[in-house]
């Protein structure tokens, strides 16, 4: 019997710039060069000011749970073996929420507000997903 394969995230054009750079261990966000302001999930314009002078800017993978929920019925065959699993939306320290899974914790340790940081599991031989763990 083969090991299940994990549904992996298709790149785009937009979304290139992200995924490069997770797949080298660095954690970035689309940040407008008018008006500062960050945002995720990438667009082709900033949502304060509506300017098309978006970039990437490193962030420091830094931030606590906003909200989670345990999964305890999987969506295919790969997140049956990680059963229960938690997915999280994690507000950045700089202000931006992005939606990852909590590795390595016990559900039970996960909470609104715990502290996490950014790490970033390989899931293919040339992907890597930013996720995040606990902080102790």
């Amino acid at each position: 019997m083969s090991e299940a394969q994990r549904p992996l995230p298709q790149p785009t054009d937009m979304t290139q710039g992200y995924w490069n750079a997770a797949n080298e261990e660095r954690l970035v966000v689309q940040c407008c060069r008018s008006c500062g302001h960050r945002q995720f999930f990438p667009r082709p314009f900033c949502l304060q000011c509506e300017s098309e002078q978006v970039d990437w800017e490193e962030v420091s993978g830094n931030g606590f749970i906003y909200t989670f929920t345990i999964n305890h019925r999987a969506p295919n065959a790969f997140m049956k073996a990680r059963l229960p699993y938690a997915v999280a939306i994690v507000e950045l320290d700089e202000g931006v929420r992005l939606m990852a899974n909590i590795l390595n914790a016990d559900p039970a340790e996960i909470g609104i507000g715990k502290r996490v940081k950014v790490v970033f599991e390989k899931v293919s031989e040339d992907m890597k997903l930013p996720q995040f763990e606990l902080l102790r």
